[in-house]
């Protein structure tokens, strides 16, 4: 699908007329890193694995922010005629879900953040990284566009949290204590977000698929959204 002159390519199935379901992958990922997610999801909803700009099989334009990313989901779920969807994010994922719902409310029924909420400035510092001797498979220059972001984030992210009343789940792999303390910060702010801890790292749906499915699925179900 062309979304502004982007290519975004994704992976769609289930059923085609069950609420829909839009997985972001995390920085360097792709759609096709979800494991058996994707699968156990199509039982029983419209399922997109999406490739974001930079990533996958979608288009590398070289610009990157999670803004441009945020606009480009936005754009698909306007060419694939979705007028509301659950985003289901993990890590840069997760922030561009915060983000869309952050601008546009209204098109969003659920969100399921991964390890990840938007930044909140003071407390990561991720400087730039060397460009790889070996080529990647997604444009490197993504890489650091996104840690500059990290490291430097726009302040209206965080302080816009609190307005975010879309039911929220957000999954804390207890990678890090400080992570562990901004998650819990992230719920304490959304009005409608409850924190679930799944042990497991920052790759929570690959290492533990069962219990996140275990958490995630009943969440999905609910009509709240």
């Amino acid at each position: 699908m062309d979304v502004g002159g982007v290519a975004v390519r994704y992976r769609v199935g289930g059923d085609a007329g069950g609420r829909a379901v839009v997985l972001l992958h995390g920085l360097g990922g792709s759609g096709a890193g979800w494991g058996t997610v994707p699968e156990r999801l199509a039982g029983e909803f419209r399922v997109f694995a999406l490739d974001l700009r930079g990533h996958g099989d979608s288009g590398k334009p070289g610009e990157y922010s999670f803004q441009l990313m945020r606009d480009d989901v936005l754009g698909f779920l306007d060419g694939a005629g979705l007028e509301r969807a659950a985003l289901v994010g993990h890590s840069l994922g997760a922030v561009v879900a915060v983000l869309l719902a952050q601008l546009a409310p209204e098109r969003v029924t659920h969100l399921v953040l991964e390890d990840a909420t938007v930044p909140r400035p003071g407390d990561l510092d991720r400087p730039p990284l060397p460009e790889p001797d070996e080529p990647t498979p997604y444009d490197f220059r993504a890489v650091n566009a996104v840690r500059a972001q990290l490291t430097d984030p726009d302040p209206a992210w965080w302080d816009a949290t609190d307005a975010v009343t879309v039911p929220t789940l957000i999954i804390d792999g207890a990678s890090s204590a400080d992570r562990q303390e901004f998650l819990a910060a992230s719920a304490d702010r959304m009005p409608n977000a409850r924190l679930v801890t799944i042990p497991a790292g920052h790759y929570v749906h690959r290492e533990r698929p069962s219990a996140y499915l275990d958490a995630v699925l009943p969440f999905l179900r609910s009509t709240s959204g």
